[in-house]
């Protein structure tokens, strides 16, 4: 097996290093000094390249330094010492070895302007960089350009510097190995993480949250998940029930794999996971494929691929789930990919906010973390970088964003001098939190036996337009389901299932705390189709209403023509239009709330031709509650009108 693949997953985090290796090489060139170099600097420069390659660092240094005491012009010395000092991280120590050398010879404030700026913006000194970089305005060099819009950012972004502060989550998932990608559960009690295990093995680890706010130590998440091989990048559904990764350095006789690093799927099964399996050649190709992320409406699957077609190193691509086959991948396109690496995409559970890592955007140096708002079903908003303290001039590579929006778990070497990734925690002003959105979590069932009806379909739609939102099917092994929708609307929703008669009703989420991370628990009962109630009543439609409202919006009146419109051809029948309240107000109040409510329903289903003779209205107001009144979406549940059609 080759071991380099366990690398493969941060190479992108390493380019923009190899970049300036290549560049100060070149510039040791050009300033190489003509005059002769005495002796002894020789001899101490040739001494510390060999102790730099046995990775005696502390004494190359010592070196370096004497080559210099020795002659005061010796370029190559101090561009190999600035060299070193970037590459350490030791911005301040690089400017200064910079400012030295650009003094030290004819042609030095012009050779060495172009690393001293880069180490300015480094050492967030981006006014000072941006003096020097208009100096040099008029240059070729397409470098200056790119430093000129970093240094404009970096001023005005470090003037805005966030309150809260980025703090290392610690010693018990923290190790001297770099951990990377975090995924936090949708209950935000279990942490899921790739470590590089001895620097050889990519594998799964998992940590549970302490009763005091912090973690357990990271355990392996075991068989058959890890594998002799590599796994990294883990993402796991919004409901839970499945786990996306990349595995890389494999390959089959059937094509499903396609070597390299491939994408896999698994799922929930015995309180374990299943046997992954592999996504195959629609997604997966011989490049690269890896970093997946699933919407949470389980229909698209993002991930990241260098594979032809793309704009720039890695790409973020997405697949859509469509007639139970996941077509070819598409691009996001030039708003998000860029010349450099995009990598990391993760998807809030909002389906609306996709925060992803750059090095190819403007950002403060290496890696950024971006986010960018869902313009519509393909298209995406300018990206806008997350800024410091998030983002630093170290890589940040990953991020995952709890339910709420308001904590973020992020992957960045910002305290490593070796490349070695960490994981770090922080909480999210407002203006980076994605949308606010309630959560509701359920299953189908059979409300006669109670049993659960799994791969029914539910489709979600905006109640006022009839624009579906979500389509979904219930899973195949618990029937459950969960589903993130916007806070303070209407939806309505139909469920069905084989053999069974449809659902129809309304979710009313005004005023719901999206702060609130639990769930609300939304269970859907349907019946079997050949099912006839003892006193033949079917309950058709469900009307909610605001508080103290009792008009009906377009939306309302659409949800009841598609209710009555099957009963139409048969008028054999009474429409029964039970009007009800929540708590609040008196008893008398509500009692003629609710008679209102069922009198203005009952004559909208005249409307559709149907006599007053065949329609009784009552409104019975706080009885027959159907739903707690303690939370404001019980109460929002009780403020309905029933109509039932009795035959």
């Amino acid at each position: 097996m080759n071991n380099d693949i366990a690398y493969y997953f941060y190479i992108y985090s390493m380019r923009l290093h190899f970049r300036f290796i290549t560049y100060f090489l070149l510039l040791l060139l050009s300033t190489a000094a003509s005059a002769q170099v005495p002796d002894a600097a020789a001899k101490q420069f040739n001494k510390a390249l060999r102790l730099r390659a046995d990775k005696q660092d502390s004494l190359a240094y010592v070196a370096m330094h004497d080559a210099l005491k020795h002659y005061s012009g010796y370029s190559d010395a101090y561009g190999t010492l600035g060299e070193w000092y970037f590459t350490d991280r030791k911005f301040s120590d690089a400017v200064d070895v910079f400012v030295r050398a650009s003094r030290s010879c004819k042609n030095g404030q012009t050779a060495f302007a172009l690393p001293l700026a880069r180490s300015l913006l480094y050492d967030y000194k981006p006014t000072q960089a941006l003096q020097l970089i208009v100096s040099n305005k008029n240059s070729k060099n397409k470098e200056w350009e790119k430093l000129h819009k970093q240094a404009v950012f970096m001023r005005q972004a470090l003037a805005n510097i966030l309150e809260d502060s980025v703090y290392n989550i610690g010693m018990r998932i923290n190790t001297p190995y770099p951990e990377m990608f975090p995924t936090i559960s949708a209950d935000t009690q279990t942490l899921y993480f790739t470590r590089l295990v001895r620097n050889t093995d990519m594998e799964f680890y998992r940590s549970t949250e302490d009763s005091c706010g912090g973690w357990f130590t990271g355990r392996n998440l075991g068989s058959p998940t890890n594998t002799p091989n590599h796994e990294a990048a883990q993402s796991i559904s919004a409901d839970g029930h499945y786990l996306f990764f990349m595995r890389c350095d494999n390959r089959s006789h059937n094509g499903w794999d396609q070597g390299g690093c491939d994408l896999y799927m698994a799922y929930t099964a015995d309180s374990n996971w299943s046997v992954a399996q592999s996504f195959g050649a629609t997604i997966n190709t011989p490049a690269y494929e890896g970093m997946p992320c699933l919407s949470p409406d389980n229909r698209d699957l993002y991930f990241v691929s260098d594979r032809d077609g793309g704009y720039g190193g890695f790409d973020i691509w997405v697949s859509r789930f469509e007639d139970g086959l996941w077509q070819l991948p598409r691009n996001l396109g030039p708003h998000i990919n860029t010349e450099g690496d995009e990598t990391a995409p993760f998807l809030h559970i909002d389906n609306k906010t996709l925060y992803f890592s750059s090095d190819g955007l403007t950002g403060f140096g290496g890696s950024d973390i971006f986010y960018s708002r869902r313009v519509n079903d393909t298209t995406w908003g300018a990206p806008v970088n997350m800024g410091y303290p998030i983002n630093t001039s170290s890589n940040e590579t990953s991020i995952s964003i709890t339910i709420d929006g308001q904590q973020a778990y992020l992957a960045s070497d910002r305290d490593s001098l070796d490349g070695n990734y960490d994981i770090y925690e922080t909480k999210l002003p407002k203006h980076l939190r994605p949308v606010e959105v309630a959560v509701l979590r359920g299953y189908t069932y059979d409300s006669l036996t109670e049993s659960r009806l799994s791969n029914s379909v539910v489709l979600i739609n905006d109640a006022k337009t009839g624009e579906q939102l979500y389509r979904f099917v219930t899973n195949r092994g618990d029937a459950s389901f969960m589903i993130t929708l916007p806070v303070g609307k209407n939806y309505a929703y139909d469920a069905d299932h084989f053999g069974y008669q449809n659902m129809l009703d309304t979710i009313f989420l005004a005023d719901v705390d999206s702060s609130v991370i639990e769930p609300i628990e939304f269970n859907i009962p349907l019946l079997p189709a050949d099912y006839r109630a003892p006193i033949h009543d079917s309950l058709i439609c469900t009307i909610h209403f605001p508080t103290n409202s009792y008009s009906l919006s377009d939306s309302d009146k659409l949800l009841l023509q598609q209710a009555l419109e099957p009963w139409l051809e048969d008028l054999s029948f009474v429409v029964l239009i039970n009007g009800y309240t929540d708590n609040t107000g008196t008893p008398m109040v509500n009692e003629e709330l609710s008679a209102r409510r069922a009198q203005l329903v009952s004559e909208e289903v005249m409307a559709y031709g149907i006599g007053e003779y065949s329609i009784r209205a009552q409104g019975w107001g706080e009885s027959n509650p159907i739903a707690s009144n303690d939370t404001e979406i019980g109460r929002g549940y009780n403020r309905r009108v029933e109509i039932v059609i009795r035959r």
